[in-house]
């Protein structure tokens, strides 16, 4: 059986909007962007996620649940980490990373576990 192409955002609309004219429409550029997804990195930015990932993996602090993004120059970090060490030292060690231009730190210290 033929795989049916997602219904367009007007059809989604008409559908589920009461009064469909009322409602902001994305333009058709912004429709593929959402059906892509993720934007793909270039080689320079999978050379620098490289490069941070080394340099918070060496570091000796427990990095398991740390997620590092890439954009351009800037770095996300996300996650949790167990103290207040790593959750200083994990930013301004990425910020040292050749290439870096912008750290944006959105690490949590994790809740203890329940014993």
């Amino acid at each position: 059986m033929p795989k049916r192409p997602p219904p367009s955002y007007d059809d989604i609309v008409r559908r589920t909007v009461p009064d469909p004219d009322s409602s902001w429409r994305p333009s058709k550029g912004q429709e593929e962007e959402a059906r892509d997804g993720f934007r793909a990195l270039d080689p320079g930015e999978h050379a620098l996620l490289a490069r941070v990932h080394d340099a918070l993996r060496t570091s000796g602090l427990d990095v398991d649940q740390v997620g590092i993004e890439i954009d351009g120059e800037r770095v996300i970090l996300r996650g949790s980490v167990r103290d207040a060490l790593a959750l200083r030292r994990l930013p301004e060690l990425a910020r040292q990373v050749d290439g870096v231009s912008d750290v944006v730190d959105n690490l949590v210290i994790a809740a203890p576990s329940p014993s």
